[in-house]
């Protein structure tokens, strides 16, 4: 039986959040790099924006995409780039799930540290200037490293039922029973609109 089509995502953007008006109009923000992991194939994969059209059959055709604050946040920045909604595939937010827990957000930056013992490899600040700078090198490394601690973070959860965040000093331990994905049935194949 083949694998489950698992997509874990992240983006980066060319605006920050000042320079479109504030927060809430996300869908400006514009992308500058999306990169994902994809379970079936084992595969991670890097796409600037004049690639997204490439991204959209793969994300369209998930069996789900996982994330870290993707629901508000991802899927605002790329819906724009695509001819069908985003939120219609099946996704797992862990920022959402954590929130269920919790009552509160929290950094993937403090739950990356205390479950997995490293943290993120930098910041969306540093990524902006990665872009403004034209070093879509780094750019993408950031990104990629960003889906890879995403990645591990899913991947502990679903073995252990739990995650682990930094509050302030102390360890804290959040249990999170998640379901697995399961495959979609009758998936139809759109191009994107670019």
């Amino acid at each position: 039986m083949a694998s489950l089509k698992k997509i874990v995502l992240d983006l980066e953007t060319q605006k920050e959040f000042a320079e479109v008006g504030g927060r809430g109009k996300n869908h400006l923000l514009k992308v500058s790099v999306c990169c994902i992991y994809d379970y079936s194939t084992d595969k991670y994969g890097c796409y600037e924006e004049k690639e997204l059209q490439k991204l959209a059959p793969i994300l369209q055709t998930a069996d789900q995409i996982i994330g870290y604050n993707i629901k508000d946040f991802d899927f605002e920045v790329i819906q724009p780039y695509l001819n069908f909604d985003i939120h219609q595939v099946p996704y797992l937010d862990l920022l959402e799930e954590i929130d269920k827990v919790l009552g509160h957000r929290i950094k993937l930056e403090d739950v990356a540290q205390a479950t997995l013992g490293k943290g993120k490899s930098g910041s969306g600040k540093e990524a902006l200037l990665y872009f403004k700078n034209g070093r879509i090198d780094l750019l993408k490394k950031y990104c990629q490293d960003d889906v890879k601690i995403t990645k591990q973070v899913y991947d502990y959860v679903m073995k252990n039922q739990k995650v682990l965040y930094r509050d302030f000093f102390k360890i804290q331990e959040i249990p999170l029973r998640l379901k697995d994905a399961v495959a979609r049935q009758g998936v139809v194949h759109q191009a994107s609109l670019f």
